[in-house]
């Protein structure tokens, strides 16, 4: 099917995530006229038709992903419930987040030197990850013991250019 410049350009502001999907919408209506040809009439008389499908809206806003790595030793001793808490009410250091974010990884750092993180996050990237918070438990040094190798981790995830945030809970 052949589109005129006009019609692209136009099909170019249909938000990406329903544009190939409108575009095979536009082609069919326009065969069903007995055309070969999509014009800016045709773009126009689609976006009428369907405009409430086609716009943007609240739910297409970016979701903020992130993720928590914590000390493999703690792991033994703590299901990361205060982790959890504190994200779920956006208290302490997730109080800066909105309701458009999610947890998308919680995972251990394999134990000293930090030897999980660096695939665990080239893993996380692959899914949009925007922030990796240090947990609490990798920064105290009472109650637990201070993770050794913080600096090198933080280096590592920052390396990678994703944000990191030091703390959870405390």
């Amino acid at each position: 099917m052949e589109w005129e410049k006009d019609a692209e350009k136009e099909l170019g502001k249909i938000p990406e995530h329903v544009r190939k999907m409108a575009k095979m919408g536009i082609e069919t209506a326009v065969e069903k006229k007995g055309k070969n040809c999509v014009t800016l009439d045709d773009v126009t008389e689609a976006m009428v038709r369907f405009g409430g499908l086609m716009q943007e809206d609240e739910t297409d806003k970016k979701t903020t992903k992130i993720a928590i790595v914590r000390c493999e030793t703690v792991s033994e001793a703590c299901p990361g419930v205060g982790c959890f808490k504190a994200f779920n009410k956006r208290k302490v250091k997730f109080s800066e987040y909105g309701p458009d974010t999610e947890i998308i990884g919680y995972f251990t750092c394999g134990g000293c030197p930090g030897r999980r993180v660096y695939r665990l996050v080239d893993s996380l990237q692959k899914h949009g990850v925007d922030v990796i918070h240090l947990s609490s438990c990798m920064l105290m040094d009472t109650g637990y013991p201070k993770c050794p190798h913080i600096d090198g981790i933080r280096q590592m995830i920052a390396k990678k250019g994703v944000k990191v945030v030091e703390g959870t809970h405390h």
